[in-house]
């Protein structure tokens, strides 16, 4: 990777910082197994912190804005426009999607709990950023409402198993709209979401393997998923990424990187890529599929516990670190993006094969557009990953503007769902890019 020139503004951090690393404020939080809790030293935190990229909230109406041909440019621009319309044809009365749907959360599966709240807010996401015309139609404001009324008085929204989830998508639809309107709901949400954050506040020390994530809600153990949303929304919000919170959440996605260079956890291989969650002891959708069993416990005696990387949670972690200000040479990003070069494809998820192949689509985009990276180069051959995610997306869009995964798992057997990650996906394609990326 290359370092852009806008890009190489720079935040002193001293690594170790008392105000990251510091001594718990309290005992170990009684929703925690000590007995699960694995210890190692800390990953180091950044000397120095590289600002990301700004945020965009609109796409394009240009195509000289966006590096890809403009034969590509309309094909994106009416794949997500169909995407638009099959969303406000399937809009339910009360202006929410899926109102009837509930999930549980992958480590509480008994929890289920109503999602509609966050698959509205992504979609108002996608239809803000499409442009503030969107902003005024009705189906536009009955969204709104239905949303903004989920809000709790912590500041939370929906509270129950999929709080951070739900949280988090809020806020990134808020601060899409880009009104000062929404101030307040995002500064209440975001103090949610970090004070959520497992640190100090629950008795933590930075060498257990809880620290720094973020789970479903207030009881889950951490993950990469849910933690990657939570910076998701702060780096939308605007926080500057040498806040405490941002940091103790790049600990716990360096954590989930197979890298022995700055992972020292026993199941830690050394590909670079990454997996669902380090906390108690490590756990792999990946390693699930492939038989060995989500915490490897079916890998055959003699064999290495080594948990197996995947695709979107390999992106999640990616963009994470350049959202937490690592430098594109720091060992971690280089890692991880020399495992997506290897693991190049729009045809699955890598290590999952079809399942959550439009939550990767989206992740993926969200990561390259960090990453400001405009052609991928594999095995000597350069990609433009704008066009290939395009072809993608509209070889599988259906004639009524919808997506969907036969590989019904995370919800993207629901149409609603799949499309509005595909969208979201061809949205992050279509983002202008400034002259200096």
């Amino acid at each position: 990777m290359t370092l852009l020139p806008h890009c190489a503004v720079m935040l002193c951090l001293l690594a170790g910082a008392p105000e990251v690393y510091g001594p718990p404020d309290r005992p170990l939080d009684a929703r925690i197994d000590p007995a699960k809790v694995t210890e190692q030293d800390p990953p180091p935190l950044p000397g120095r912190i590289i600002l990301p990229v700004p945020p965009e909230f609109r796409v394009a109406t240009d195509p000289d804005r966006v590096p890809m041909n403009p034969v590509h440019f309309d094909r994106a621009r009416g794949a997500a426009a169909s995407g638009l319309d099959f969303l406000v044809a399937t809009q339910e009365p009360d202006g929410g999607w899926l109102t009837r749907r509930r999930i549980a959360p992958t480590d509480q599966p008994g929890a289920a709990s109503p999602i509609a709240v966050a698959v509205t807010a992504l979609a108002i996401k996608a239809f803000a950023q499409d442009g503030t015309a969107r902003l005024g139609e009705i189906e536009f404001r009955t969204a709104l409402r239905f949303v903004r009324r989920a809000q709790q008085a912590d500041g939370s929204f929906e509270a129950g198993p999929l709080s951070n989830y739900v949280t988090s998508s809020v806020v990134m639809a808020l601060a899409t709209i880009d009104d000062s309107d929404f101030l307040d709901e995002i500064a209440d949400a975001r103090v949610w979401l970090e004070l959520n954050q497992w640190d100090q506040g629950e008795g933590l020390t930075a060498r257990q393997d809880w620290f720094g994530g973020a789970g479903y809600g207030n009881r889950g153990r951490p993950d990469v998923s849910n933690t990657q949303m939570m910076l998701d929304a702060l780096y939308e919000a605007g926080v500057s990424p040498d806040e405490p919170s941002v940091q103790r959440a790049l600990a716990f996605i360096s954590r989930a990187q197979n890298l022995q260079a700055t992972n020292t956890a026993s199941w830690a291989g050394n590909d670079g890529g990454f997996v669902y969650t380090p906390a108690n002891g490590g756990e792999s959708m990946a390693s699930e599929t492939a038989g060995d069993g989500r915490h490897g416990e079916l890998i055959p005696a003699g064999r290495p516990r080594s948990l197996r990387s995947y695709g979107s949670m390999t992106y999640a972690g990616f963009k994470s670190m350049l959202y937490a200000g690592l430098s594109p040479d720091d060992v971690r990003v280089r890692a991880a993006f020399d495992w997506i070069r290897r693991h190049w494809t729009f045809e699955e998820n890598p290590g999952l094969g079809q399942q959550g192949l439009y939550y990767y689509y989206h992740t993926m985009a969200r990561a390259l557009r960090a990453a400001q990276q405009h052609t991928i180069t594999v095995d000597g051959t350069p990609h433009n990953w704008r066009e290939e995610l395009v072809d993608a997306a509209v070889a599988r869009q259906h004639e009524d503007g919808s997506w969907r995964n036969p590989a019904d798992r995370w919800l993207e057997g629901e149409p609603v769902m799949a499309t509005i990650h595909a969208v979201l996906a061809l949205q992050e394609v279509l983002k202008p890019v400034t002259p200096t990326e």
